[in-house]
């Protein structure tokens, strides 16, 4: 009885000791799964946010060597590869204004070409009715456009590929505004003062023209 009832409590005493080792082992294991899979969730967070150690932040920011655009590709490793992108911001800027021009160039030759074919017809030129002396017939208004008369109801309705080309200088409009868009995104100070260099050269090239040619004092 007594050999019966010591080796019961060796036996207990194993047991209540090898439970608490089971239980830390267990929950050492569940800790070093937890900090696996938050190294993992930190490595697809870093390689989301950007890659490639690119500084990528949606809050306002001066930004130069490893900063990213657009895509992984496009990752600034020195000043003069930053240089060239701001001089390429630019240039882009500077295309927008030439293709808003473009359009409007584009429509005035149309109307232009088709004035003697009677399809459009200018507004008459009358000094006694009006102070103001109106355009005369074929001359170009303050817009860039020959003053079409109201009163003509057939006007000019451009051919299949005049349409075209004039559908693709609005798409190329349109896809240059939405890269500058997507870089204004990035909120670098550098890149947005490049875009506004931008819209004021082309604007000061492209938007130079006449204003009011038929204006009398």
């Amino acid at each position: 009885m007594d050999m019966a009832s010591s080796m019961s409590s060796m036996m207990s005493m194993s047991m209540s000791m090898s439970m608490p080792t089971s239980t830390a082992t267990g929950a050492a294991s569940t800790e070093t799964a937890m900090a696996g899979m938050g190294s993992d969730m930190d490595m697809d967070m870093d390689m989301g946010m950007g890659g490639d150690n690119c500084q990528i932040n949606m809050l306002w920011n001066w930004y130069t060597v490893d900063a990213c655009f657009i895509s992984s590709s496009w990752h600034i490793t020195s000043k003069g590869m930053f240089a060239g992108s701001c001089i390429g911001v630019i240039l882009l800027a500077i295309l927008l204004e030439f293709l808003r021009r473009s359009v409007k160039e584009y429509d005035s030759y149309l109307i232009r070409k088709n004035v003697s074919n009677g399809l459009v017809s200018v507004a008459s030129h009358d000094d006694h009715e009006n102070d103001r002396a109106s355009p005369k017939p074929g001359q170009i208004s303050a817009g860039g456009l020959p003053s079409v008369n109201s009163a003509s109801g057939n006007g000019y309705r451009p051919k299949l590929f005049e349409q075209a080309i004039r559908a693709f200088l609005h798409t190329a409009q349109f896809v240059v505004a939405y890269f500058l868009m997507l870089l204004a995104m990035y909120y670098n100070g550098y890149i947005i003062i490049c875009i506004f260099i931008g819209a004021f050269i082309g604007s000061f090239i492209f938007q130079w023209e006449k204003l009011g040619g038929g204006y009398k004092d």
